[in-house]
């Protein structure tokens, strides 16, 4: 019996600390490309891309995701419009940054904030600027406990080179359909 091919859309965030290369890896991901100046993001950047389609554990056809991605600022402080840019999203990449190994330090808290508006809700997390500096034996053990926590995967990526960039959000489009 053919079963026609489902489409999906989801909200996926991206999370991270300021200036982690949060708006490069989506314009990475979503147009291919890559641009050393720095823009800092204020408020919220939505980005659309359609993912190619997919057979996700648990479905007997192929799944389209379209991702409505939400590039959020970096906040100092969690309020209620940090949470309502949280709310309803299906999943989130949480990024650090190699080169600053202490924002990896933060990314537990907003993680763990993400978590408890969106309960059931896929996580990476993503150790970024690879190009700039591979990372330390604390870094990855870091990444490691991370993942371990939130029950996913750890990628390196440069946002400027592409490295494991598509492959962070294919793990994510894969945890999405695991959660059905």
């Amino acid at each position: 019996m053919f079963r026609p091919m489902l489409t999906v859309k989801k909200k996926i965030c991206l999370l991270g600390t300021f200036a982690v290369g949060k708006t490069s890896t989506v314009e990475r991901f979503v147009y291919s490309r890559f641009d050393d100046r720095y823009l800092t993001t204020i408020g919220v950047r939505v980005s659309q891309k359609r993912m190619p389609p997919m057979t996700v554990s648990g479905a007997s056809r192929q799944v389209q995701h379209t991702l409505l991605i939400w590039d959020i600022a970096a906040m100092d402080r969690f309020d209620s419009l940090v949470e309502n840019y949280y709310r309803g999203s299906a999943g989130a990449l949480a990024v650090g940054d190699l080169s600053r190994p202490d924002t990896f330090d933060h990314l537990e808290e907003i993680c763990t904030r993400f978590r408890g508006i969106n309960p059931e809700a896929a996580l990476v997390i993503v150790g970024n600027k690879a190009d700039l500096q591979p990372p330390d034996a604390d870094t990855v053990a870091t990444m490691s406990r991370l993942a371990q926590l939130y029950a996913t995967d750890w990628f390196t990526t440069s946002a400027k080179s592409g490295e494991n960039v598509d492959a962070a959000f294919t793990r994510l489009v894969q945890e999405l359909g695991a959660l059905k």
